[in-house]
């Protein structure tokens, strides 16, 4: 699984489509960040940050369902669409959201490349698009136990 989770991160499958950005977890907010976050060093990208949008809102006397956003990427990746374009460094690395529904019921959402990059001088069906929706289709995947 490690070998083809790295596959998705350098681009060798491309199969996830983009309307696939949600998935649920059977898993705590914290438990399904915790494998995401697994997942992506286990596949050699970078963590960048943990967010917990939860507690950050506790800390000013807000309250918000268990939220935490990852950020995270690969420059074997990124680099790809900051070449066609360098304004793509403004919406990467790539963040995916692990969030408590109306239910209390783990939900895992993320925004796919062509919605990332849309304004941007990168065609939506060009490769890098097709590689990073398989990246986190594939990361995901992983998170929520469903690979």
């Amino acid at each position: 699984m490690k070998t083809f989770i790295a596959a998705a991160l350098i681009g060798l499958s491309t199969t996830a489509m983009a309307e696939d950005m949600m998935k649920t977890s059977p898993l705590s907010v914290t438990e399904t960040i915790d494998a995401l976050e697994a997942a992506v060093t286990g596949a050699g990208a970078t963590v960048f940050a943990r967010i917990d949008h939860a507690a950050g809102a506790q800390s000013v006397g807000k309250s918000l369902p268990d939220a935490q956003l990852l950020i995270f990427g690969n420059p074997a990746l990124g680099s790809l669409a900051m070449e066609e374009d360098i304004r793509a460094g403004l919406v990467l690395p790539l963040r995916v959201l692990a969030y408590a529904d109306a239910d209390g019921t783990t939900q895992l959402t993320w925004t796919p490349a062509e919605d990332l990059f849309a304004g941007l001088d990168i065609s939506a069906d060009a490769e890098v698009i097709a590689k990073m929706n398989g990246a986190l289709a594939a990361l995901t995947a992983k998170a929520v136990g469903a690979e």
